[in-house]
């Protein structure tokens, strides 16, 4: 018996579907608590299932490189995810093109005092050069935010991690704050969300609305675009 274990848990270790099993599962049962919680913000699918993927990995000792092999589909699919993110944008077009105003200076203000705010914060409690620069483009989604993170001098594998963290507290913290502040319009809370917090948030958001998906993609896209276009100029 222990002996077929042991070939099953070698088979498993080796085979290029552990890292895409492993993910689905850990997103499931995130679904799973989400679901069960009555929609609470704290039980974020994503953020559960990463932790469920963090936990697996250190118990087993497979390393990070060997899982990803396995999950690489899935890293694939982002793209085509995104693109189709334009579906709900096209939905959203009169609503869109009625909101143009406010939503420009909404993106202007907004990713200049993301990044700027984050390394004022950095800088204030000692931070060094390299990490206040690679805090700079966190609320970008993550492949911009590591090109940017290059050409102005910062850590790409730092602004990773602080790409994920940010993504992670908007997604959880955006339902309690908009609660407090008494701001209930989907289209606005959407586009606040997508343009601090990134896919991330943009995921949870379409588990609240369609619209406010649509405009937190849009926040997503346009302050993608905005902090690569922007942060090598200004910095």
């Amino acid at each position: 018996m222990s002996a077929t274990l042991n070939e099953l848990s070698s088979y498993m270790a080796g085979s290029p579907l552990t890292g895409l099993t492993l993910t689905l599962l850990a997103y499931q049962a995130g679904l799973w608590c989400f679901r069960r919680s009555g929609g609470l913000h704290w039980a974020n699918p994503v953020l559960i299932a990463i932790a469920l993927i963090c936990v697996v990995l250190w118990l087993s000792g497979m390393p990070y490189a060997e899982y990803f092999a396995g999950a690489q589909m899935i890293h694939f699919l982002l793209g085509p995810s995104t693109v189709a993110l334009a579906v709900p944008l096209f939905t959203q077009w009169k609503n869109l093109k009625r909101m143009a105003l406010p939503l420009i200076v909404g993106l202007f203000v907004g990713c200049i005092a993301a990044a700027f705010s984050a390394m004022a914060i950095a800088r204030w409690l000692g931070a060094s050069t390299e990490t206040v620069r690679s805090l700079a483009p966190k609320s970008a989604t993550t492949p911009i935010a590591m090109g940017v993170a290059e050409k102005i001098g910062g850590l790409s594998s730092l602004t990773a991690i602080f790409v994920i963290l940010t993504g992670i507290t908007g997604a959880v913290c955006f339902p309690a704050l908009f609660r407090l502040f008494k701001f209930h319009n989907h289209a606005a809370q959407g586009f606040a969300v997508g343009l601090a917090a990134h896919g991330l948030g943009t995921a949870h958001a379409f588990m609240v609305s369609e619209k406010m998906g649509a405009f937190a993609a849009l926040g997503m896209g346009m302050n993608g675009m905005l902090t690569a276009l922007l942060l090598p100029l200004l910095i």
